[in-house]
């Protein structure tokens, strides 16, 4: 299935279905990049084994570290990265 452009494989014909009623409250942020990184002001893969939503949004991380060292201030990151995106691309 594609959203703005991007294309999307999902695990669950369940979980297409949701996607599909409402993609953006399923697409990862950051474009799919890691979140921490994203904070950080720069990319980093997002792997979908280290996911987390919040505040209804999906955020990915690149590993388990990092994803453990974004979830102690999530807000502060979230914030971060907010700000940082999407002029880390350029």
């Amino acid at each position: 299935m594609t959203y703005k452009g991007v294309f999307y494989k999902f695990a669950t014909p369940a979980n297409a279905a949701k996607f599909k009623i409402n993609p953006a409250a399923y697409a990862p942020q950051f474009g799919g990049y890691c979140a921490w990184a994203a904070a950080q002001g720069k990319t980093a893969p997002g792997s979908p084994k280290f996911w987390k939503v919040v505040n209804g949004k999906l955020y990915l991380n690149d590993d388990a570290g990092i994803q453990k060292k974004w979830e102690k201030n999530i807000p502060g990151f979230t914030i971060k990265a907010d700000s940082n995106w999407p002029g880390i691309l350029k």
